[in-house]
């Protein structure tokens, strides 16, 4: 592995275990193994490390030939859950990290509200690809926001409450009701 990269695998477990402004440079080049002066080489700024960190969450898109069941969309979006959840449980602690530190950093924020954007727009094209009969957009993109707010929630902070794994069929009662109120369309 490049020291580039032991670089910000050290990061993100010093900034998820103590938090960014807690986290000293020197802790990170000692992790990683590295002088000190070649944290900055890559990274001017520590700021810049986030910036890094942020570039590492998973972007490829939903394949949404592989998740839609035409006609049908709950199942569509059982499916489609799946898949997200699978993407977002990939990088659990750089995500926790980086939920955490939006509130402080302007550029993860801009690029969680991407992220969340992204995800929005997954869940419609699915939604018309399940019924592309379906008259409503209006209705398409409440239901696309709404499943995109409760996979967020589910993955930033639902996940970390002590009842999570018995909260676990919530996201079905959920896919449930949005596709019941979208047959009523």
């Amino acid at each position: 592995m490049s020291a580039r990269e032991r670089i910000l695998d050290a990061a993100e477990e010093l900034f998820a275990e103590l938090g960014f402004d807690a986290t000293p440079t020197s802790r990170i080049a000692e992790l990683a193994g590295v002088p000190k002066g070649l944290v900055h080489y890559y990274f001017r700024r520590k700021p810049d490390l986030l910036a890094a960190l942020v570039r590492r969450l998973p972007e490829d898109p939903v394949d949404v030939t592989a998740v839609v069941v035409p006609g049908d969309v709950e199942q569509s979006l059982r499916r489609l859950v799946a898949v997200l959840d699978a993407r977002l449980d990939s990088t659990p602690l750089l995500s926790h990290l980086l939920w955490r530190e939006s509130d402080t950093h302007e550029a993860v924020r801009e690029a969680m509200r991407g992220r969340f954007d992204r995800m929005v727009q997954e869940i419609r094209a699915v939604l018309v690809a399940a019924r592309p009969d379906a008259p409503g957009s209006a209705d398409v993109d409440s239901a696309a926001e709404l499943l995109g707010l409760a996979v967020s929630y589910r993955h930033s902070v639902a996940r970390h409450t002590p009842d999570w794994s018995e909260r676990g069929n919530r996201m079905e009662r959920e896919v449930a009701f949005i596709a019941k109120a979208l047959r009523g369309m």
